[in-house]
């Protein structure tokens, strides 16, 4: 029988690349869903929609991440990343498999080596603060979650670092951009093909292993580095590039200062095989 998997937050950058790579897993049948469809913040929606629906796997893609803006909408962000995500464990914890996407904002970015799943979360923004306790609640409601947490996400849809870099680069002479934050680009289409293989590793290993996985692409690189590679990669030549420090570019919101994610967990447990940053940026087509 075929297993049935709800797609939320479906029109974001993660939920679009699930989206697009569906005709390749027909053994599933899948149901996308984003606000206008189905409101995670409206508890009543949800037992409506599990009463009309038989749902095996949920994938929550849905999230607040203006990182900046969150410092202002504090409780816009904490609807949307904690009270939402308690609303789902509430009604399809019992019933589903939840695998909900977070983020390396939970951390604080002062460590000297990847982050692994058991270090000491931190976070130091909004943002960070909403998805660290949409991940306790999780937890609490519904333990045999799958969390994953990722980073430096872009894709072909909507707006994100590697479309500002293109932008600015056909548009200016020359830019300025933070060589102290050190992380790794994740592209989405990547993280939605490994979602897609851990639930398909599920139901072909018959093994459920709920927690907390690391995942984004191999490698580490500064926002700089991967500015200079995007430009590399897209011809850009008649803009300058220029290194600049985090404190020579405020922003609203704290940033982790390094955020590589130890990805051994996830590689290991789904027998994961994930590419390098550049490799990955390199097929993105726009």
């Amino acid at each position: 029988m075929q297993k049935s998997i709800l797609i939320t937050g479906a029109d974001g950058q993660l939920g679009s690349e699930l989206q697009k790579i569906i005709p390749l897993y027909p053994e599933f049948r899948f149901s996308p869903t984003d606000i206008n469809t189905l409101d995670l913040c409206d508890i009543e929606a949800l037992k409506t929609f599990k009463e009309g629906n038989n749902i095996d796997y949920i994938i929550n893609c849905a999230a607040y991440t203006a990182v900046d803006k969150a410092e202002d909408e504090i409780d816009l962000c904490f609807k949307i990343n904690r009270d939402a995500v308690g609303n789902l464990a509430t009604i399809f914890g019992g019933n589903s498999k939840i695998i909900h996407i977070s983020t390396d904002y939970v951390f604080d970015g002062t460590s000297d080596r990847p982050v692994m799943e058991t270090d000491k979360t931190n976070p130091q923004s909004v943002y960070g603060k909403s998805k660290l306790e949409g991940e306790n609640i999780l937890l609490k409601i519904a333990p045999d979650s799958i969390i994953i947490r990722t980073a430096w996400l872009y894709s072909s849809f909507g707006n994100n670092f590697v479309k500002t870099m293109i932008r600015l680069g056909k548009e200016r002479d020359s830019i300025n951009v933070v060589d102290d934050q050190i992380g790794t680009p994740t592209n989405a289409a990547d993280l939605a093909k490994a979602v897609l293989h851990i639930i398909r590793e599920i139901e072909k290993r018959n093994i459920y292993l709920p927690g907390i996985y690391h995942y984004s692409n191999e490698g580490k690189c500064s926002w700089y580095d991967f500015c200079l590679k995007i430009h590399e990669i897209s011809g850009i030549t008649s803009c300058k590039v220029y290194p600049v420090s985090t404190a020579g570019y405020p922003t609203k919101a704290t940033r982790p200062a390094y955020s590589v994610l130890d990805k051994t967990k996830i590689k290991k447990e789904f027998n994961l095989m994930i590419p390098g940053w550049e490799e990955s940026l390199g097929k993105l087509v726009l």
